[in-house]
């Protein structure tokens, strides 16, 4: 295992200013910022982060990206021993199993199924509804235009979704009204199909 170089603690980061900074490894901190935090590498741990894990730049922040970190050095992490450290490492491959699919699988090696990852469910559902229009955006009905007991839509077709799970759009908008309740329930691609939406001009 190389050996790392320790670095003075941030001054500045992607987030702010940090409020706190604990270094977890050489070359490795953890910041809190007043908006934001995460994990900010040291230009050599971000060149030794694995290929499949490494992003573009030294910010993890710490919603989603920090268990990249975690996972690429793990087994340095773990020798410390620290308590608490194996409920961290099980969040970490939960979270970026779940939010970074991609990344975990050609890092792991493993093969994932969409009920493996959220980003997966959702990219399978909105590939399974191209063509057709999806919601983006609605009010309910304290909107004027928007009747009691159900909720006002509007929509363009869905033309893809990229690899975070996002779904992309194009085309004229498209307007309705759908049972809140079935609002409520409905799926990751919310499309007027399945909401059973009434077009309105």
């Amino acid at each position: 295992m190389p050996a790392f170089a320790s670095i003075p603690a941030p001054v500045h980061t992607l987030w702010d200013a940090p409020q706190t900074a604990e270094q977890r490894l050489p070359g490795v901190w953890s910041v809190t910022t007043a908006s934001h935090g995460g994990f900010v590498l040291s230009d050599e741990r971000q060149a030794a982060m694995p290929e499949a894990l490494r992003l573009d730049s030294i910010y993890y922040e710490e919603d989603v990206d920090w268990s990249l970190v975690i996972l690429g050095f793990e087994a340095e992490f773990a020798a410390l021993r620290k308590p608490l450290f194996d409920l961290e490492r099980d969040l970490a491959r939960q979270t970026a199993r779940h939010w970074r699919p991609q990344r975990y699988a050609a890092f792991t090696g493993e093969v994932l199924q969409p009920s493996d990852s959220h980003v997966l469910r959702s990219i399978a559902s909105y590939e399974a509804a191209i063509g057709e229009v999806g919601v983006r955006a609605a009010w309910g009905d304290w909107a004027d235009w928007v009747p009691a007991g159900k909720v006002g839509v509007v929509g363009q077709r869905i033309t893809g979704c990229s690899h975070l799970g996002f779904a992309t759009y194009d085309g004229p908008n498209f307007k309705g009204l759908c049972d809140a309740a079935r609002y409520d329930a409905r799926d990751q691609a919310s499309t007027f199909a399945s909401l059973g939406v009434e077009p309105i001009d």
